[in-house]
């Protein structure tokens, strides 16, 4: 379906003042405008709203046929018949050519330019001729890279562009056969070609090719030969079968065919690739890939074929990277990365837009309300011309390209109009006479030629070119008036005044709410949108003022979709996100206005707003704004509003306000608790205490961390990207530090928030720096490790806790708060807090002046270091700080060399400092394969501190005894003996050694 507007795309109008009737006309680049009449082509100039001068005129070999400009060369190519032959030429350098008598350089392809003539190709024109062994019926120049394609009656002929240079200063424009297409069974009648896509079109048929290159080295040119003879064979086939004698009675046609693809190679159309690059170039050798054939069948519904019904206005439009084109260096065209390709072909009635690059697709179909005689297609428009009317059309290529350029376009945070939105004709206008058209830049070229009848006519039609706001239409008398004949230059008004247009013209239907007025806009903002796609061309000014265009149109899709009841109405958000509106801005849009005392919210409004508070924006919203947010979702989704209430954005509702609002909630199919934290948090923030302690009071402990998991942000918001605590979690942690950790604890276990933001969070909760660490944070180490979430780093948060216990002891540091949990607590309820080894008592109660403030840190240092999961070798070097010195760090040592199997050391380091429990040591540790270091380690050295003496000589003697007790059970008497030191007293030793000769007969 086509909807119709009546807007003003074309602005002012003027002649062109050629002499003859037109033949062949195109015009291209910056301003260049040629007119082929007879054997003459007259190039004029061609900027802005000003006239259309001559620039110079030069003769062709004979009457032009066919006419083309290439921008990337700046030359012109003909195809010129002359005494029933044809001939191609290129005129290059046409720019400074003075008069028409001016000298001329003619050469052949592939010439060879000497540096001595150097100077002469600078100052003239060059006619490059271009033999071909069969007539030229169509060309093409490749918009990107300069290379022309010529078509013949079975074949295309690939001229590829090259510049030759004569010297530092100077380089001649040159050309080079390079390639030869030979297509079976079919004659192009129009071609277009566009960095290596071929698009060839017959009267009824269109072949769309995708050339490749191919590096190999030395491999057959012709590609895949087997496939080729295969489709030689089917197409021998199809034309046997259309060539069957035709009787007088019936006419045999062929049916309609569609093919997209590789099912494309079914068509019967064999292509064969041939090259002809010169031995000395780097050749590229090119395999095809068909990518579209379409076959339409003549209409017989009537007696007699017509012979009107034909394709015509076959057309490859490329889109290209987003600035990615450098405008200041001559080759620029060189640099266009393509990012999309367009090809538009059309039948009399309906014409047809199909996507080729990544898959080839049928985007749009164009009806036309009277027979069309030839279109253009650029980025923005598709213009098409009857006998009477010139029709502008809009096109989905700026859509189409956005998704080629963002495959997520369409998400939470960007959005695009869809590219199956149905065509509109924003204006028909009248034309008498209409034969042809072309067009460049912002310029449409029309030529007219009226009927003898219909002359006087022809001057009522510039009057309804006018735009409804005044543009003033400039219509100038043709030279010779009486010829019936005139070419126009029609210029089209620039993007940002058609889309002020369309959004005016849009207004008409807002108070209707229809689709209506999303088409309109999603029509100008695709506009817009098209227009930035060249912004490389562009100036800062317009490119400044664009942009502002197409913020204001997503400004007004935004209404469309938060006003409109559709089904797309979740693309509310991502527009208004495009438009660079704030929260408050948007709201400002919105109309309050109640109606029949009742007020509806749509749902894109509410998904806009519901997501945006969700986004923790860093905008706060007045107190206004936030009652009339809370009125809203009171009314349209009461089940949000405690959400909404959390979000940082709200911090200015006005507390009494929200309260009310939540206790006219009907709490049955709400979360109760999340309700009542709310309260609890709004009661809180008015200064209400007693509300605030009842409102905590009607649930428990566990049901209250339950609400914090549905709603993270009643402990903790996003603001400038920093964590922050709010005033409740503030509260909770003077009066309720338990429940804090837990409903952390609860947070991080449901993935709300990770271990390094729960860190931080703590951390700014107790105003401590990055350095230092709250003991409510080691709480919530402890915690974690009480949980044993399976995501959490054990080894990690093992180096955290001990770290902390350790920096503590060393410093003589307490904890700033109350441990929430005590040595005892976490020995009984967590796995990896093992029980401390006994003999670590007995060292500890040997020294009556160890403070007791840090024994609870110690405790747990100490029994995280006799779990099971701890790795005590990563803690080894982080010992440092604890001192040996004290009984405290002694322990420590001694128990991390304990678990490292080092139980030699820990024995000399417990007989020096604290002998009194070396015993209890040997008697825990040393057991199983360790039990010979009781005589071969205990044993020796017990008895050289014997012999030195000194304070602790009863200690070392009392535990000489314990350990001859041990040996003398363990030993045979012989090997009893031998670990006897031969200077004791016998005396000594003698009851060991009775009970170990007596220890056999015994058992």
């Amino acid at each position: 379906m086509v909807q119709l507007y009546n807007l003003h795309p074309f602005g002012s109008q003027q002649v062109v003042p050629c002499k003859l009737e037109p033949e062949q006309f195109c015009g291209g680049g910056r301003d260049a405008l040629f007119v082929a009449a007879g054997c003459k082509v007259e190039a004029f100039a061609v900027s802005g709203q000003e006239l259309c001068r001559p620039r110079c005129a030069f003769s062709t070999l004979g009457r032009v046929l066919r006419l083309a400009y290439s921008e990337a060369g700046d030359y012109l190519v003909a195809i010129e018949e002359k005494n029933k032959a044809t001939f191609l030429r290129a005129y290059v350098n046409w720019r400074s050519k003075r008069t028409e008598n001016s000298r001329v350089c003619i050469r052949m392809v592939g010439h060879n330019v000497e540096a001595p003539f150097s100077e002469t190709f600078r100052d003239q024109m060059s006619i490059v001729e271009m033999p071909l062994s069969e007539a030229p019926l169509c060309i093409s120049c490749c918009p990107v890279k300069g290379d022309l394609l010529v078509g013949c009656t079975n074949k295309l002929v690939l001229f590829s562009l090259k510049y030759q240079i004569i010297n530092e200063e100077c380089s001649v424009l040159n050309f080079e056969r390079s390639l030869i297409i030979h297509i079976d069974n079919i004659t192009p009648v129009e071609i277009s070609f566009c960095v290596g896509y071929v698009a060839v079109m017959s009267d009824l048929e269109v072949l769309i090719l995708k050339l490749e290159s191919d590096l190999k080295s030395g491999e057959n040119v012709n590609h895949h030969p087997q496939k080729t003879k295969k489709l030689m064979k089917q197409t021998e086939g199809i034309s046997n079968e259309t060539l069957q004698p035709e009787s007088d009675d019936f006419v045999i046609c062929q049916k309609p065919m569609e093919l997209l693809g590789e099912k494309s190679e079914q068509s019967g159309i064999s292509v064969t690739l041939e090259s002809t690059g010169l031995a000395d170039e780097k050749i590229k050798y090119f395999h095809v890939q068909h990518l579209l054939y379409r076959r339409f069948a003549p209409d017989i519904s009537s007696y007699v074929l017509s012979d009107d019904i034909k394709l015509h206005s076959l057309q490859l439009l490329p889109i290209y990277q987003t600035g990615s084109l450098t405008s200041d260096t001559k080759s620029s065209s060189q640099e266009k990365e393509l990012l999309s390709l367009f090809c538009f072909f059309s039948l009399p009635h309906v014409g047809y837009l199909y996507m080729v690059v990544k898959s080839v697709e049928l985007m749009s179909v164009y009806q036309y309300p009277e027979k069309s005689q030839q279109a253009v297609l650029t980025p923005q428009f598709l213009h098409v011309i009857t006998s009477n009317y010139l029709q502008c059309y809009t096109v989905r290529c700026s859509a189409a390209a956005a998704r080629e350029e963002d495959p997520y376009v369409d998400t939470t945070l960007k959005a695009c109009p869809p590219v199956s939105m149905d065509v509109c004709a924003l204006r028909i206008q009248l034309f008498i006479g209409l034969k042809a058209i072309c067009h460049f830049k912002n310029h449409v070229i029309l030529l007219t030629k009226a009927d003898p009848e219909t002359i006087p006519e022809r001057k009522e039609s510039p009057k309804r070119l006018g735009s409804k706001k005044g543009t003033s239409v400039t219509l100038r008398t043709p030279p010779v008036a009486e010829a019936g004949w005139n070419l126009y230059i029609v210029n089209t008004i620039s993007s940002v005044q058609l889309y002020k247009e369309m959004v005016d013209y849009s207004n008409t239907y807002k108070t209707a709410k229809t689709q209506s007025c999303i088409h309109l806009l999603s029509e100008a903002h695709l506009l817009v949108r098209a227009a930035l796609m060249e912004a490389c061309q562009l100036e800062p000014g317009e490119k400044a003022e664009l942009i502002e265009a197409f913020k204001d149109s997503c400004a007004h899709l935004g209404d469309c979709y938060s006003r409109l009841d559709t089904q797309h109405s979740h693309l509310a958000l991502p527009y208004y996100k495009m438009s660079g509106l704030s929260m408050a801005e948007v709201l400002a849009r919105v109309d309050w206005a109640v109606e029949d005392g009742s007020q509806k919210y749509e749902r894109g409004l509410i998904f806009y707003i519901n997501h945006s508070l969700y986004e923790n924006l860093d905008e706060e919203l007045n107190e206004e704004l936030a009652a009339k947010v809370v009125q809203m979702f009171h009314v349209a989704e009461p089940k949000q509003l405690p959400h909404i209430l959390c979000s940082p954005s709200m911090k200015n509702i006005d507390p009494l306000t929200a309260i009310s609002y939540l206790r006219k909630l009907d709490t049955s199919g709400l979360s109760s608790v999340l309700v009542t934290l709310t309260k609890a948090a709004m009661a809180l923030k008015m200064g209400d205490l007693d509300m605030h302690r009842n409102e905590m009071k009607s649930h428990s402990e566990m049901k209250l961390v339950c609400g914090f998991i549905l709603e993270p942000r009643l402990l903790i918001q996003q603001r400038k990207g920093q964590m922050v605590p709010t005033e409740f979690a503030v509260h909770l942690k003077e009066t309720q530090p338990g429940l804090l950790v837990a409903s952390v604890l609860g947070l991080q276990k449901n993935n709300k928030i990770a271990i390094e933001e729960a860190d931080s969070f703590f951390k700014v909760l107790c105003g401590k720096d990055e350095d230092t660490i709250p003991q409510l944070l080691v709480d919530f180490w402890e915690a974690l490790l009480v949980a044993c979430l399976p995501d959490v780093v054990l080894q990690e948060l093992f180096f955290k806790l001990t770290s902390q216990y350790i920096w503590r002891l060393s410093k003589k540091q307490p904890p700033d708060t109350i441990p929430l949990r005590t040595s005892e607590d976490l020995i009984n309820t967590c796995s990896h807090y093992g029980l401390i080894n006994p003999w670590v008592n007995v060292l500890l109660s040997s020294d009556s002046l160890e403070d007791k403030n840090f024994m609870d840190d110690l405790s747990k240092l100490q029994s995280l270091i006799c779990g099971p999961s701890f790795d005590i070798a990563s803690i080894i070097p982080f010992l440092e700080p604890l001192s040996e010195d004290t009984v405290a760090g002694l322990s420590v040592h001694v128990l991390c060399y304990t678990r490292l199997k080092e139980y030699e050391l820990c024995i000399d380091r417990l007989l020096e400092r604290c002998p009194e429990a070396v015993i209890p040591y040997a008697n825990h540790e040393l057991k199983e394969e360790n039990r010979t270091l009781w005589w071969k380690k205990l044993l020796p050295e017990l008895c050289q501190r014997i012999k030195r003496g000194g304070e602790k000589y009863q200690l070392y003697l009392s535990s000489l005894k314990e350990t001859l007790s041990v040996v003398a059970v363990e030993l045979e008497l012989r090997d009893f003996l031998n670990v006897l030191p031969e200077d004791g007293t016998a005396a000594f030793f003698l009851p060991y050694l009775l009970y170990c000769s007596r220890k056999k007969s015994l058992t």
